[in-house]
């Protein structure tokens, strides 16, 4: 049955430092020692969770994609975290999903943080993206969306379909700039949404503190689709490589068919 090996990076981040954090984070790739395929950065890997995209946002040609392009190439690696990007004269909080040869998709954030003013200072996306790997499908999500279910929900299947036909995604990223002070929150709902999308769930966060004197515990997370959780880190900067079976997902979806019994619906 197919496996996906996944490398997440729970760092520090060196606040609104590019070139600093860029450093930083290859350095954690390049010393992966196991043989990877996906490498998981986290939220605003390049600057950390600011809200000057004025001074910071790149565009698609910019420095941090022309670095996600090269660090994908010489290792190997679908690359993936986001970033501030300008487009348009409006900013975006950007997820993108870089290909080793140079291919990218992307995914805006969704819902944007109005507690912290991110909605002051960035536009929301209207359009989920779902990457295929190896046969594998990925569901791609910014921190703050995880607590928008309907944003994550598996779409079930036509009736009569066999188990995992036509389920939308495998697997559910979400990566974050998530505080320690609702952490309780973040581990919750990560294992809320791998038990009620029947998927594999992994949570990417930062650790350290920011320059608001915000503090990151990391609690970063891979969780299967009965809710188990397959690895937790917290409070110290991690670098962890997993493997992943399909196996483990049909047989879930087939023993306890729950998504036959969902609610049909279209996303607008």
């Amino acid at each position: 049955m197919s496996t996906l090996t996944i490398t997440t990076i729970q760092s520090n981040l060196i606040w609104e430092e590019k070139s600093a954090n860029l450093r930083l984070l290859e350095k954690k790739i390049v010393e992966i020692e196991e043989k990877t395929e996906i490498v998981i950065l986290p939220e605003m890997f390049s600057t950390g969770f600011s809200m000057n995209p004025e001074l910071l946002a790149e565009t698609m040609e910019g420095e941090t994609i022309e670095w996600m392009k090269r660090v994908s190439r010489e290792n190997g690696v679908v690359l993936t975290g986001s970033l501030i990007i300008k487009e348009e004269d409006k900013y975006y909080n950007r997820l993108v999903w870089m290909l080793p040869n140079g291919q990218f998709g992307h995914y805006d954030k969704r819902h944007l943080f109005a507690f912290g003013e991110e909605d002051k200072h960035y536009s929301p996306g209207n359009k989920r993206l779902i990457a295929s790997v190896k046969g594998w499908k990925i569901n791609l999500q910014v921190c703050y969306d995880l607590r928008f279910p309907v944003w994550a929900r598996q779409a079930p299947p036509a009736a009569g379909s066999a188990a995992g036909t036509g389920v939308e995604y495998d697997i559910l990223i979400y990566v974050a700039n998530w505080p320690e002070r609702r952490s309780h929150a973040w581990k919750t709902l990560l294992c809320a949404r791998a038990i009620e999308n029947q998927c594999y769930v992994i949570g990417v966060n930062r650790v350290g503190s920011d320059a608001n004197n915000i503090y990151y515990s990391g609690n970063s997370l891979v969780i299967d689709p009965l809710g188990q959780v397959l690895y937790h880190m917290a409070d110290e900067e991690d670098v962890n490589t997993i493997t992943l079976q399909k196996e483990v997902l049909e047989d879930v979806r087939t023993k306890f068919p729950f998504w036959k019994d969902a609610d049909q619906f279209n996303l607008q």
